[in-house]
């Protein structure tokens, strides 16, 4: 066992002078990283707040109602958009094949309209028979 000299400073004392580092150097480095990491932390939360209760996005809702083959060239799709009312919206329509192949397309602009669920019905010139048809997606222009 090791008996310190109380004449001979410990190691760390030792390598402490020898690197010139002071014993406050430690906390107030610790110091320096809580703060930055406080402000770090603020700067998410409100990037947080902001993106959650942004007031200018609109929900959105689209359920497919139905569609109709009109031929070997059409198709009328039917689907309803649930959105705040007075809010534009856009959507794409699609038209697939027996092989999930897209034969027809069409994106629409929806006017504004002042109640909250709307159905549409939009007609498809198709590239050949199509199988089904829907609202791939729509969007709050």
């Amino acid at each position: 066992m090791q008996t310190l000299d109380p004449a001979r400073p410990d190691p760390a004392s030792r390598l402490d002078s020898r690197y010139g580092r002071r014993p406050g150097r430690t906390r107030r480095s610790r110091l320096i990283a809580l703060v930055a990491g406080a402000v770090v932390a603020v700067v998410v939360a409100a990037w947080v707040v902001l993106v959650a209760f942004d007031g200018d996005s609109a929900e959105l809702e689209v359920s497919h109602y139905g569609f109709t083959v009109a031929g070997d060239d059409a198709v009328r799709v039917q689907y309803t958009i649930n959105v705040a009312g007075g809010t534009d919206v856009a959507c794409a329509v699609q038209a697939l094949n027996e092989n999930r192949a897209v034969v027809g397309w069409k994106v629409v602009d929806l006017p504004a309209v002042d109640t909250f669920t709307q159905t549409y019905t939009t007609s498809l010139v198709t590239s050949e028979r199509a199988v089904t048809g829907s609202a791939y997606r729509c969007w709050v222009p």
